[in-house]
């Protein structure tokens, strides 16, 4: 059994803020300018039927690469490109006005194959427009606003997904030296066309300090919000994830012909395992949510007893405890399939990823905001993985999340109401000067991040 483990420490979530912000509420993200580039980038990887697939490192997520580029640099913005190919934007600064920390924002750019326009999207814009604000209001912020778009969160095509998030957060030694793609094809190449190089990935790394904190503003990606009727939510954790690989092994045989008394079908004690699997949290409660969502099933034929199914199991909570139990759980289930079907169940491949919480100040922050705006708001996990999750190795983390209109995600339909969208962005601005500070109007100073044209 293989077993990865791509959770590390999560830093200190220690920040001095000012809850008493002081400042107007008309300073406000301009809304139009938002919503226009949500709808302009959801062009980009659109397919005949509205989906859109923009996989990471491909010829659309270039394109909507160049996209953000070129709407920060019309706005006076400095966009770069790191050697991971995460782009980071920020304002002009002023060399030799000293160093601070860096107060990052962002989320992703690249989708999976026919996905909806918000997830990932919405919070790298979001970010964009925040910093944006901040440069056009003259705020001398004591922590450096910079958005950034983390590079191939998904791991659609180069099957290493929070790729960016996790060079940027210095896990070099989980990432292969030579990444390949799901067909073999090297990183190399799409890596060096999208900005980035494969070679100085250390360029990439932010020093233990940079970073102030990270915010990602989100879609929900799930119903809760939606049916409260709560515009704003606050992440306190996000959920944990243990995916393992299961291999049943039966023997193959004729449909017609093998007695059902003789037969050590590997589907029929696959079906047992998924069943299994739902057990453990819809009947017995052990964790919040398991999920057998890929089947693979040799030979595959209509008139032959399979003789080996693959099968992954995803079980997710926000308490490490319950994981472990839950999957201790599920491998005595497999144990116990295995002798009643005659077959062998072995569990030959485990990823996992503990909880992760989010930084109490930073939940104190955004919470803070929503009360000045008269936005209600609700604590929730996030069911979902994010980059925020891996920048928490370097840096305190908050998210935000919107409704997600049917609680759909990855999906065409993926959809959020504009003043929604909207209400988040201005959370996200308010959240972001409380946490950064502000000072007498001076010109920006360098950050202590690698310098991204320097590759």
């Amino acid at each position: 059994m293989s077993s990865t483990v791509v959770q590390h420490g999560t830093a200190s979530p220690d920040l001095p803020l000012d809850l008493s912000l002081d400042l107007p509420l008309d300073l406000a993200v301009n809304t139009d300018r938002l919503i226009r580039r949500i709808e302009e980038l959801a062009w980009i990887g659109r397919g005949a039927t509205g989906g859109i697939t923009r996989e990471g490192f491909s010829a659309a997520d270039r394109q909507a690469r160049s996209y953000l580029m070129d709407q920060a640099a019309a706005a006076g913005l400095v966009p770069s490109v790191d050697a991971a190919g995460n782009i980071l934007i920020r304002r002009r600064r002023a060399p030799g006005a000293g160093h601070r920390k860096v107060l990052l924002m962002g989320s992703h750019l690249d989708t999976v194959v026919q996905a909806g326009r918000l997830d990932g999207a919405y919070g790298v814009l979001a970010a964009l427009e925040v910093v944006q604000v901040v440069a056009e209001s003259g705020l001398d912020p004591r922590h450096e606003p910079v958005a950034v778009a983390f590079a191939n969160e998904e791991g659609a095509l180069f099957p290493q997904p929070f790729w960016g998030s996790m060079v940027l957060a210095g896990r070099l030694a989980d990432l292969p030296l030579e990444p390949l793609d799901h067909h073999g094809r090297p990183l190399r190449e799409p890596l060096s066309l999208a900005g980035g190089d494969l070679g100085a990935l250390g360029s990439a790394v932010w020093p233990a300090g940079s970073v102030a904190a990270y915010l990602e503003l989100h879609v929900e990606q799930g119903p809760v919000l939606e049916r409260s009727a709560t515009p704003i939510g606050i992440v306190d954790v996000i959920t944990g994830r243990a995916v393992l690989t299961v291999e049943v092994r039966g023997v193959a045989g004729h449909a017609g012909t093998t007695p059902m008394d003789g037969r050590r079908d590997a589907v029929a004690a696959a079906a047992r395992v998924a069943l299994a699997a739902e057990s453990i949290s819809r009947e017995q409660g052990i964790c919040r949510v398991t999920t057998v969502g890929q089947l693979d099933v040799h030979p595959n034929s209509p008139n032959t007893i399979a003789d080996c199914v693959r099968l992954t199991a995803d079980l997710r909570d926000t308490d490490a405890a319950r994981m472990q139990h839950a999957e201790d759980a599920f491998r005595d289930a497999l144990r116990q399939i295995a002798e009643q079907t005659g077959t062998a169940i072995d569990v030959v491949a485990r990823t996992r990823s503990r909880p992760v919480p989010a930084a109490a100040a930073l939940r104190t922050a955004i919470e803070a905001s929503a009360q000045e705006l008269g936005l209600p708001h609700q604590v929730l996990p996030s069911g979902a993985g994010h980059d925020a999750q891996v920048v928490a190795d370097i840096a305190p983390i908050g998210m935000i999340f919107v409704p997600s209109i049917g609680g759909l995600s990855h999906v065409p339909e993926e959809d959020t109401k504009p003043e929604d969208l909207a209400a988040g962005a201005q959370v996200l601005l308010r959240t972001a000067l409380r946490i950064a500070g502000t000072r007498a109007p001076r010109p920006c100073a360098p950050s202590q991040f690698p310098d991204p044209n320097r590759q």
